[in-house]
């Protein structure tokens, strides 16, 4: 089943933005985008202009076409008369199926792991965030060698002979990606000590580290930007930025300086190798003492959102890390759906977890949350039996009554 979500035919685009068509395939799974909002964002963000959006219905994936040789047809039709310069796929093509689909369609495909490299590439701003885009780029394309350009096919040889030229072309390609992948892991390794090395002084001088982690947009440059007075760079975009920045936030109500790190915004089937790429930097959140896991409550999917970050997490090692949920963005809900207070309790994966109510645009509940992070301090580092009263009721939330999400 094919259904027309949105058409933009109408839409005044600029002639050098390349439109794209945008292609969701439902397999019935239960957290499914119907809409394709997210992929509209992200192919808005890479600089491309949606012209329509698609949802196929399967019960499984097609082998060749991923959608099916109808189907297939259906959209190349869609496409022409839309005027699409590329189609672009809310799941992950296999090289196979992506190079398939391009005969068919005669347009350029991409699938959604392509579309968020892409970003990263864009927005990535240090050395070593390059480094790691680059490093899961070229990890990205290896898979993808094999008859997948005009310069590879293969010329005809003579009776018996099989091969030519496309092969080691082929063969020169997998080389040199594979020699460049080496170069960028040795890179990596050498900035990963150094940041080891900065991880150790700090534990070394019991400095108590905080990390933002979270939902890409949902806040967490704002947020390190108001706690700390920071200049990093931050908008109402996916993927605002990608480069840890680490400062030090001053707790008035502890009388004690904390470090706080602002981290790589997470996302639904976020590409495993953009994970691998970047664990030096997510190291940050698996050796923190907190992870402040910025939630945007403006957004009616945070539940799932909340699932993702969480399952991210446990790939990396952080899923034991402590964490205070710090729920964003409540001066953009409707008066009925405001906090009855500024702090209860959440369950996470079977635990209750400290639930802040904030607005990083407009200041409210930093207070709040400030008191939070200050009574974390203490309790880390108090003896036993000498945490004050209210930083223990805080941390005995395994018998609070778990709160009603918004």
């Amino acid at each position: 089943m094919l259904s027309h979500l949105s058409k933009d035919t109408h839409a005044i685009v600029p002639a050098e933005t390349p439109t794209a068509l945008l292609v969701g395939v439902d397999f019935g799974g239960a957290h499914f985008d119907h809409e394709l909002q997210e992929l509209g964002l992200l192919a808005q963000t890479a600089g491309l202009a949606p012209c329509d959006r698609i949802v196929v219905k399967r019960k499984f994936p097609d082998a060749a076409l991923f959608i099916g040789k109808g189907k297939a047809e259906e959209i190349k039709a869609l496409a022409l008369g839309h005027g699409a310069s590329e189609v672009i796929f809310d799941q992950a093509l296999s090289p196979a199926q992506q190079r398939n689909l391009e005969r068919v369609l005669e347009l350029p495909v991409y699938d959604r792991t392509f579309l968020i490299l892409e970003i990263f590439a864009q927005r990535a701003r240090s050395h070593e965030g390059k480094l790691q885009v680059e490093l899961a780029r070229l990890q990205y394309l290896s898979t993808r060698l094999v008859r997948r350009w005009s310069h590879l096919e293969r010329q005809r040889g003579g009776i018996g002979a099989r091969g030519g030229p496309g092969e080691t072309q082929i063969e020169l390609d997998r080389r040199m990606i594979g020699d460049a992948i080496k170069r960028v892991r040795e890179r990596l390794r050498k900035l990963e000590k150094q940041r080891h090395t900065q991880r150790r002084q700090r534990h070394r001088n019991n400095v108590f580290s905080i990390s933002l982690v979270g939902y890409t947009n949902a806040g967490k440059s704002s947020l390190f930007n108001a706690l700390v007075k920071a200049r990093a760079y931050a908008a109402d975009q996916l993927f605002a930025t990608l480069d840890t920045t680490t400062r030090q936030l001053f707790l008035q109500e502890a009388g004690a300086s904390v470090s706080i790190s602002d981290t790589v915004g997470f996302i639904r089937d976020l590409p495993h190798g953009l994970v691998e790429a970047f664990k030096a930097t997510l190291q940050e959140a698996v050796d923190a003492d907190l992870l402040l896991h910025v939630v945007d409550a403006s957004n009616p999917h945070f539940p799932e959102q909340i699932g993702e970050v969480m399952q991210v997490l446990q790939d990396i090692g952080a899923g034991d890390v402590p964490q205070l949920l710090v729920f964003n963005k409540i001066d953009a809900l409707e008066a009925q759906q405001q906090p009855r207070q500024p702090v209860d309790f959440m369950e996470v994966d079977g635990r209750q977890v400290p639930r802040v109510f904030i607005s990083a645009h407009t200041g409210q509940g930093l207070d709040a949350l400030r008191a939070q992070l200050a009574q974390r301090w203490q309790a880390n580092h108090a003896d036993v039996g000498e945490v004050s009263p209210t930083a223990a009721a805080t941390y005995e939330h395994a018998e609070k009554p778990p709160a009603k999400p918004l």
